[in-house]
């Protein structure tokens, strides 16, 4: 074996150095090529991360985090004019004021401390319903405030 290399000795490295300037020559040339084209490429690699990422998000976009459970809640409600534990409601001054049975509900509701879309939840209204229904009230009862309302509403013996 070594015979037969020390015989093609200048051989072998004949071919071996053609192979290596080979390898070189395309190896340049791959530089150049990627030096010519580089904006091209980074762009195709962008092109590609952001399509790959916007497939991402979009499935985790698309699938619900949670399951949503719709309870339905029956509440039992004294009618307005019946007596309560502080006092009789007074139906004269809710006809005087023209005051509806879904403004006095909401006025109660506001009474019992809850927010316009906790009142929008609970009667199964929009928020915007309920805002209307209490800027009407406020109108009525001349108030500026949802404390002032309550407090001229008592007074009034509207709700107690």
């Amino acid at each position: 074996m070594l015979r037969l290399i020390s015989k093609y000795k200048s051989l072998l490295l004949y071919a071996l150095s053609l192979g290596l300037l080979l390898l070189l020559l395309s190896w340049i040339e791959w530089r150049f090529i990627i030096s010519d084209r580089q904006i091209r490429i980074y762009s195709g690699i962008m092109a590609a991360f952001f399509t790959g990422f916007g497939i991402w998000l979009s499935f985790h976009l698309r699938k619900p985090k949670t399951e949503k459970i719709i309870e339905t809640v029956y509440i039992e409600k004294e009618p307005a004019s019946e007596q309560t534990e502080n006092g009789t409601i007074d139906e004269e001054q809710i006809k005087k004021l023209n005051i509806s049975k879904r403004e006095l509900e909401v006025l109660q509701l506001i009474a019992g401390g809850l927010s316009n879309q906790e009142i929008a939840d609970r009667l199964f209204v929009s928020a915007n319903t309920i805002k209307t229904h209490v800027a009407r009230i406020f109108e009525k009862l001349e108030a500026k405030r949802r404390t002032q309302a309550i407090e001229i509403a008592k007074q009034l013996r509207i709700i107690t």
